[in-house]
C-alpha cells in the first residue's frame, strides 16, 4: 500500500474473527433437537456471512416465507444469542495485524451486517470493545451494505477520510460497500466465501489468502 491509511476498517464475520465454529455448533444443536444428523462443518462455514437466515436454509430447507421457518430462526438467534462467543475467535495473526495499526495511530473499527444485539457482546467478549475506534450495525444506520452509509458513518466516527480509508472484507457486498463510499478495498479469501473462483471477480482493490498477506499489505 502506497500510504498509510487514515483508517482500516474491518467486516466482522470471515474477516476480522472466526465466528463459524459458533454457528456450526448452534446450527447442529437445533439440527440434534430436531432428531436431524450434524451437517460437516465445512458445508456450513461457507454460508457464516449470509447469517441466520442462510443457516436456516442450508439447516432446515426452508426459505422465509415457508411454515416453519420464523420458528426455527427465532431459535437459531436465541441458541446464538447465548452463546456467542463460546468458541469464536480472531482469526490466528489478526491481533498482532491490529496491534501493528495501533502502534502506529491508524484507527481501526468494524462494519458489519451483523445486529448489535450480536455484535456488541461479542467484540466485549474478545476484548476489542476498548480498541475499535468504532462499531457500525445495520441498527445505527437507515440502509445495510453494500450501501455505503454504514461505512461513511464509520470513517465519520473514527474521523478519517473515507478516501484514504481501507475497508477489509469476505463478501462482494463489502467489496462494492468499500467503492461506492470511494474507500480503498481489500478482499480476503480467508474468509466464508460460498463460490471462492468468484473473488476475483468483486474488483477489490486487492486480494489476500491470508491475514499474514493483509498484514503485509497494510504495512
Amino acid at each position: 500500500m502506497t500510504r498509510q491509511p487514515s483508517a482500516v476498517l474491518f467486516d466482522l464475520d470471515g474477516t476480522l474473527i472466526d465466528t463459524a465454529p459458533d454457528f456450526i455448533r448452534c446450527l447442529n444443536e437445533l439440527r440434534a433437537f430436531h432428531s436431524l444428523e450434524a451437517l460437516p462443518p465445512e458445508f456450513i462455514r461457507r454460508s457464516v456471512s449470509n447469517g441466520a437466515r442462510a443457516m436456516i436454509r442450508i439447516g432446515f430447507g426452508l426459505e422465509q416465507h415457508q411454515p416453519g421457518y420464523l420458528e426455527l430462526h427465532t431459535a437459531f438467534l436465541d441458541r446464538y444469542e447465548a452463546g456467542v462467543a463460546v468458541e469464536t475467535t480472531l482469526f490466528e495473526g489478526m491481533d498482532e495485524l491490529l496491534r501493528s495499526l495501533e502502534a502506529r495511530g491508524i484507527p481501526w473499527g468494524i462494519v458489519t451486517n451483523k445486529p448489535v444485539r450480536f455484535a456488541a457482546p461479542l467484540i466485549q467478549a474478545l476484548g476489542l470493545d476498548k480498541r475499535c475506534a468504532t462499531l457500525i450495525c445495520p441498527d445505527h444506520v437507515a440502509e445495510r451494505k453494500p450501501h455505503p452509509e454504514s461505512l461513511l458513518l464509520a470513517c465519520q466516527r473514527a474521523g478519517a477520510e473515507p478516501e484514504k480509508a481501507v475497508y477489509v472484507g469476505d463478501h462482494e457486498r463489502d467489496i462494492e460497500a468499500g467503492r461506492n463510499a470511494g474507500m480503498r478495498t481489500i478482499a480476503v479469501r480467508y474468509g466464508y466465501i460460498e463460490e471462492p473462483e468468484t473473488v476475483d471477480l468483486w474488483n477489490a482493490d486487492q486480494v489476500v489468502n491470508t491475514v499474514s498477506d493483509l498484514a503485509k499489505l497494510l504495512q
